[in-house]
């Protein structure tokens, strides 16, 4: 059933209960003033049969034809009485307001023959009941109808603005977040189009953040890999060149010892660098260090490396108790410490960095703050912002920058524990 169906449903269902409630109320003030009208009739029922006991050719017809609640009848012998003009309704009613007992009509013989039987009459008092109840039932009718097409018109308002919103959804969900809802005259349906308006345009604003992210990503890896080969080639090669011809001077200077020993010392200089070369690179290609070492020691030896690297003091405070993290979240700490450092290294004109990662109560706090020249918030960030956003969700946690002019930058995140698991 739609909810037009149920809410007429429930309407009606509520009219009937308190139309029913009305006739009983009705009925139960009706039977009082229904006994007291036939009581006062019933004393003149008694003064009519005195008079007939005592003097039957008193009562004249056109004397008693018009009395109100009272039936007078002359019948003849063998006469019946005519037929009442009654409904079966107003019959019902009289039995259950008076009971049968009370229309049985009393009879007197007549020194003509004739018969007199006097008998209460409750219909016109009835009548009036009916028309009474009838009245209600058809104004109960009328505002239910009333009442069901204002349903049906505020509910066919508000179904345009659920049709809308709707296809909006629908409109979003293949893609277009470019749909937007009109503003309609009710205040709830302008919320919900303001509200639907401006998760559009986030989604907007997402969707085109991930296109600039996947873009920048893309330059970022050709970039990398760029510099590998520059490094590989350049660096690496030199070294490797430069062994492969010490090595074939070996076999020329074999006999001259002095230069064998020079030519070996040269050998192991470029080793060493060679070796030196290729644990920067893949140090930066991947914190192997975490597989051996648990975060805080992790954490010290980066922050010694990029100190020597960058020749800017690097101050790292750690808790006593760091917790056991699993492999992955010691990877997006540790790479979120170590972009914290690479941008602080670019970007903030700084002479010192403050590192802290503490643990407090069920959760991990890191800062990472520098004396730098700062800038004014908001900011636009770039790859190196939205990878570090990216790894706090994964954390768990929520990244906040603190900035101002000539005052440094402020990095903070909180990470619950039970996320780390």
């Amino acid at each position: 059933m739609t909810a037009l169906g149920r809410i007429n449903l429930g309407v009606s269902l509520l009219f009937g209960l308190v139309t029913l409630a009305g006739l009983a109320l009705l009925l139960r003030q009706a039977s009082h003033d229904v006994q007291r009208e036939l009581q006062a009739a019933e004393a003149v029922v008694e003064y009519l049969g005195e008079v007939a006991r005592s003097n039957p050719g008193s009562l004249r017809p056109e004397l008693t034809e018009n009395l109100r609640h009272i039936r007078v009848s002359w019948l003849r012998p063998g006469e019946e009485p005519e037929q009442q003009t009654e409904s079966v309704i107003e019959h019902w009613i009289a039995e259950r307001l008076l009971g049968s007992a009370s229309l049985v009509a009393d009879a007197w013989p007549l020194e003509d023959g004739r018969e007199l039987r006097i008998a209460l009459d409750p219909y016109d008092e009835i009548e009036e009941i009916q028309d009474s109840l009838l009245q209600l039932l058809l104004l109960s009718a009328f505002a239910l109808i009333l009442s069901l097409l204002t349903i049906r018109f505020a509910v066919q308002r508000a179904r345009r603005v659920l049709d809308e919103l709707l296809a909006g959804l629908r409109e979003v969900s293949a893609g277009h977040f470019d749909t937007r809802l009109h503003d309609h005259g009710l205040a709830e349906a302008k919320h919900l189009a303001a509200h639907f308006n401006e998760m559009a345009i986030t989604l907007q604003q997402v969707q085109a953040d991930n296109a600039e992210l996947t873009q920048a990503l893309l330059e970022l890896q050709e970039r990398e890999r760029t510099r590998l080969g520059q490094t590989l080639h350049d660096d690496l090669g030199q070294y490797l060149s430069g062994i492969r011809a010490q090595a074939c001077l070996l076999k020329v200077i074999a006999d001259r010892p002095q230069q064998v020993q020079d030519t070996a010392r040269l050998l192991d200089d470029n080793c060493e660098r060679l070796q030196q070369g290729f644990r920067s690179l893949i140090r930066d290609l991947y914190p192997v260090v975490l597989e051996r070492l648990e975060l805080g020691p992790a954490l010290q030896q980066l922050a010694a490396d990029w100190q020597q690297a960058q020749g800017i003091r690097c101050r790292l405070q750690l808790s006593e108790q760091l917790p056991s993290l699993p492999l992955a979240s010691k990877a997006h700490l540790y790479r979120l410490v170590q972009e914290a450092l690479t941008n602080v290294a670019r970007h903030a004109d700084a002479s010192e960095v403050r590192i802290r990662l503490q643990r407090r109560g069920q959760g991990l706090r890191l800062l990472v703050r520098d004396n730098g020249q700062g800038t004014a918030l908001p900011l636009r960030p770039g790859i190196g912002l939205r990878s570090m956003r990216e790894r706090s969700r994964s954390l768990g946690g929520e990244l906040r920058l603190h900035s101002r002019p000539q005052a440094g930058w402020a990095l903070c995140l909180n990470i619950p524990l039970e996320a780390t698991r």
